[in-house]
């Protein structure tokens, strides 16, 4: 009886250390998930390519960004002007990229971020900054008619949200695409709990998981710069085999 009775106490034990060590059941589904090898937690972040990632306060990039959501900011306001007054408005670069949200707007959910990433894919030229590396607004990018990926993806950035779609479900990335060895911007968009990559190198979309050529560096949303982790954090739940 008093073995029987030690026995359950010890998995009372054992169960409480299992639940403060991994959080509770419904924190495990919705933050984790089981990787194929046995014993071993992955946990995803919320982020496109389910890897952490952690804001910094200083870089180039954050400045670049910063200055660059300025003039984000003015443009929305003006694409706003004209979108409700059309025959008054004063700028074509604003009519063509409203051009391309009436589009949009007919459609829904993957519907209407493909019409979006087709249409600015097909309505901006491809052109090199070269060592400048300019961030152009999505006016100036219209304007100008060319630009390379990082003004495709801020441009499919204002296009997007004026087309409906929330602010807290797009992401502007920056990968690494290992394929060719070069840095490379994306816009990513969540839809039904999955991050859809739009791509100017590709018409069709593709989720985060598929993209296995490209290794996320940064996400930037509204004022935030986030720098990925290498990798999702592990987990081991078994000891390391001996070497």
């Amino acid at each position: 009886m008093e073995t029987a009775a030690r026995s359950r106490a010890w998995r009372a034990i054992l169960v409480l250390c299992g639940l403060f060590l991994l959080g509770s059941a419904a924190d495990l589904r919705a933050g984790t998930l089981l990787s194929p090898g046995a014993g071993v937690l992955v946990r995803r972040s919320a982020e496109p390519f389910g890897v952490f990632a952690f804001a910094i306060s200083t870089g180039g990039l954050r400045q670049k960004w910063l200055a660059l959501k300025d003039q984000f900011d003015d443009d929305m306001v003006q694409l706003a002007l004209c979108d409700g007054d059309r025959d008054h408005c004063a700028s074509p670069a604003a009519l063509k990229l409203l051009a391309i949200v009436d589009q949009a707007r007919t459609r829904d959910g993957r519907a209407r971020l493909g019409e979006t990433n087709r249409a600015i894919n097909l309505g901006i030229r491809a052109a090199d900054d070269g060592a400048d590396d300019v961030w152009s607004s999505p006016l100036a990018t219209f304007a100008r008619g060319a630009g390379d990926c990082e003004d495709y993806a801020i441009a499919k950035l204002a296009a997007l949200r004026l087309a409906g779609v929330a602010a807290e479900d797009l992401r502007l990335v920056v990968v690494r695409d290992v394929r060719v060895g070069e840095d490379h911007a994306v816009v990513a968009a969540k839809l039904d709990g999955h991050w859809l990559m739009l791509d100017n190198r590709r018409m069709a979309m593709v989720e985060d998981d598929d993209a296995r050529t490209y290794q996320p560096l940064f996400v930037l949303y509204q004022s935030a710069v986030l720098k990925y982790a290498v990798e999702p954090v592990r987990f081991s739940m078994i000891a390391p085999a001996a070497h």
